[in-house]
């Protein structure tokens, strides 16, 4: 089971705070998170202010396991924010699990991170030099304390001197005990957009979360901007000015949850069209349309209709499995994928079909995929992919594999169709992907090795060797 999951990009997290008084904050921040689940499976965390202290709760596993009615009714506060975590930086241990919660000079703070900073190891040392004590090895930790190395003023001022010294991609939400303040990263790579419930506000990774607690969406988070939310309302300021936009690709790709709006473009809309552009690059004259639920429906839906070709689920989705599974033994590897997908072969058995993903990475899932679908008795298999072949690590927040374990770094595509077993095979264009994104300003490193933020060499040739 294993096996299939690591066969995929993973997110980081997903952060998501609140500022209701006279509302329960942290049961609403655990719909939040809910509704935030697939960005993050490891931990989960909740952290609530009174307006005089800071309570925290945070353990391993999904957010059902994490939390009970007893702990959600024990975080008592008019402000709250929370955590899901998938741990790229730092390893996957209950210290590195957040909110941080921290006791500083001027009271104290709790912080939650989505993404990746590329000057963290710099900055780590830096800090350590004068003084500061690391109990994570996540460099969220070093976010918080710069701003409370920063706080003279207000806390606006020290996420200000703190944004200028971050370098990478992030979206945050900060706790102290009066006030929530949300920071972007100043190319908007991590996602961050303000709801409205009510009289008071909320910030989360995605909008969908917003939509679970009942909220409206007012806005996205600009690129550089630092949010306040207090007792008069909400305050915006630019921290560090904005830089060329540069969104990340895979939140439309595969990340975001398809009912999310992300900078302004609808999630599910813009995978039809990234299977709109692979009707027009490789129409093919197949029997049916076949997802590999569920990033890649939207995208097999945009390329039935545009051909007028039948739309079938010829994979299921076991919707009950989840990250608990009971490890298989060896010789149990393809009943562990079968549990997760299975081939339905009433619709399958002598047909011709495009079978279409969101994206390859070492692709040990694709050609179990495939065939599966030719033991299911499919006289032909075509596998369409909705993105371009990854061929570089992400150091933005994305969990990817090495350069060398990155399938299109070591095959051609024909190598590739072989080692999957598809009788063609087809990467979207990364023109198709621009099209598809209304021509956005994206982050296309993972594809092109154009990194929006400069990534120091040191990093690069250890990811490259």
């Amino acid at each position: 089971m294993r096996d299939y999951e690591d066969d995929k990009l993973h997110e980081e997290c997903g952060v998501f705070g609140i500022y209701a008084p006279g509302h329960e904050v942290a049961r609403l921040t655990y719909y939040a998170l809910y509704a935030l689940q697939h960005r993050g499976q490891e931990s989960a965390g909740i952290a609530v202010s009174d307006g005089r202290t800071i309570d925290v709760h945070k353990g391993m596993g999904l957010v059902a396991e994490v939390f009970s009615d007893r702990t959600l009714n024990e975080l008592n506060g008019k402000m709250a924010i929370g955590h899901v975590r998938y741990s790229t930086t730092g390893s996957s241990l209950l210290s590195n699990a957040q909110p941080l919660v921290v006791h500083y000079q001027k009271g104290m703070m709790a912080l939650a991170h989505n993404g990746n900073l590329t000057n963290a190891a710099e900055l780590r040392e830096e800090l350590g030099k004068d003084g500061a004590v690391f109990q994570t090895t996540v460099d969220s930790e070093v976010i918080i304390n710069l701003i409370a190395r920063y706080r003279r003023g207000t806390l606006e001022d020290a996420a200000t001197k703190t944004m200028i010294d971050l370098k990478g991609a992030y979206a945050l939400v900060v706790l102290a005990e009066d006030k929530l303040v949300g920071m972007r990263d100043p190319h908007g790579v991590r996602p961050l957009c303000i709801g409205k419930l009510g009289d008071y506000y909320c910030l989360a990774s995605e909008s969908c979360a917003l939509d679970t607690i009942g909220a409206e969406f007012v806005r996205d988070v600009e690129p550089g901007e630092i949010v306040t939310v207090d007792e008069e309302g909400i305050h915006t300021r630019i921290g560090v000015p904005k830089c060329d936009k540069a969104g990340c690709s895979f939140e439309y790709i595969y990340f975001a949850r398809p009912d999310s709006t992300l900078d302004q473009i609808n999630v599910s809309e813009s995978r039809r069209r990234m299977g709109v552009e692979l009707a027009r690059e490789c129409p093919l004259d197949v029997d049916i349309v076949v997802p590999v639920p569920d990033s890649g429906t939207a995208a097999a839906l945009g390329y039935a209709m545009t051909l007028g070709i039948p739309f079938e689920q010829g994979l299921l989705k076991n919707r009950y499995v989840g990250r608990t599974f009971i490890q298989p033994t060896q010789e149990m590897r393809e009943v562990a994928v079968r549990l997760k997908l299975n081939a339905n072969k009433g619709v399958l058995k002598d047909r011709r079909i495009v079978l279409i993903d969101d994206s390859i990475v070492r692709g040990t899932t694709s050609s179990k995929l495939v065939e599966m679908v030719r033991k299911a008795g499919a006289k032909e298999v075509h596998l369409l992919i909705s993105s371009p072949p990854v061929l570089f690590p992400c150091y933005y927040g994305i969990d990817t594999a090495e350069r060398e374990k990155l399938i299109a770094t070591k095959l051609e595509l024909d190598g590739i169709r072989k080692f999957v077993g598809a009788d063609s095979l087809h990467y979207l264009s990364e023109e198709g992907l621009k099209r598809a994104l209304g021509e956005q300003s994206v982050c296309l490193a993972c594809f092109n090795g154009n990194y929006p933020v400069p990534i120091p060499e040191g990093q690069r040739k250890l990811a490259f060797e």
